[in-house]
């Protein structure tokens, strides 16, 4: 074999080895603070690649927390500051959908994928973080079985959930495309008096950067299974989509313009 075959292979080798390493622990950097999320790459390694596909190419690089639910979540992964000191919004560039992987349950600390109603594999971008445990057997709504399950890929460790469970109490608006958006700093008075709103009252992520690209390091934490995933399926008699409806629609994609006290508060673009 001559020796400019060999480079040409261990090149190849060296390509294919760090295409195929996955970043398992990750930094999230926001206006409220820093956590860390460790990934699942072993065992929902479709929805870790996808997870990643979004950071490295930068769209979720201030983005923002666009929901917020005391008691059950927080979510991300749709919307970004324009760059303007406005409260105009950029919607994040949707890639391919990817396969549902429900193999872990919604419990608190856990992020997950949101996807549309009735859809199981229709995640893209938008991602939440369980401020409880959402996985009630008794309720057919609980997020193990709703939807075939939403796909748990990883888990914030530490004390990061310190950062994550205020911004649930931040106010919001509850009007318009965005019911549930967070503001900081801001307030119903600060609302009436029609007070601009900029990126400084919104919880950004300003950057997630990969700090342990081990594949292993889920394998030191206690998961817990999600046994429910397939119960809609089998009470109704098919094998597709969930059964559940109505109030959790939320966690699929939201789009549109919001409105508050008369003025244009998030725009689409």
């Amino acid at each position: 074999m001559t020796s400019l075959v060999k480079q040409s292979l261990l090149g190849l080798s060296l390509l294919a080895a760090s295409q195929a390493a996955h970043a398992t622990i990750v930094l999230v950097e926001t206006s409220m603070g820093n956590f860390e999320i460790n990934l699942f790459d072993q065992s929902t390694p479709a929805t870790v690649q996808n997870f990643l596909s979004y950071l490295k190419d930068g769209s979720y690089d201030n983005s923002v927390i666009h929901r917020a639910e005391k008691g059950f979540m927080v979510q991300g992964g749709g919307y970004k500051t324009s760059g303007n000191n406005d409260a105009s919004l950029l919607t994040v560039t949707a890639k391919a959908t990817v396969k549902n992987e429900p193999k872990w349950s919604n419990v608190r600390g856990t992020i997950a994928m949101a996807k549309r109603e009735y859809l199981p594999d229709s995640a893209t971008s938008q991602w939440f973080i369980n401020l409880v445990d959402n996985n009630d057997p008794s309720n057919k709504l609980n997020l193990d079985r709703q939807n075939s399950g939403f796909t748990v890929f990883g888990i914030v460790t530490g004390s990061g959930m310190s950062i994550i469970d205020p911004v649930a109490s931040l106010y919001q608006p509850g009007t318009g495309a965005l019911p549930k958006f967070p503001l900081r700093n801001y307030s119903a008075a600060d609302a009436a008096a029609n007070v601009p709103i900029t990126p400084a009252n919104m919880v950004v992520i300003e950057k997630i950067t990969v700090i342990n690209d081990a594949p292993d390091t889920a394998a030191s934490l206690t998961l817990k299974a999600n046994t429910q995933y397939n119960l809609d399926a089998e009470e109704s008699g098919s094998s597709g989509s969930s059964g559940s409806s109505g109030s959790l629609s939320w966690l699929w994609l939201v789009s549109g313009v919001a409105l508050l006290a008369g003025r244009r508060l998030f725009q689409r673009r």
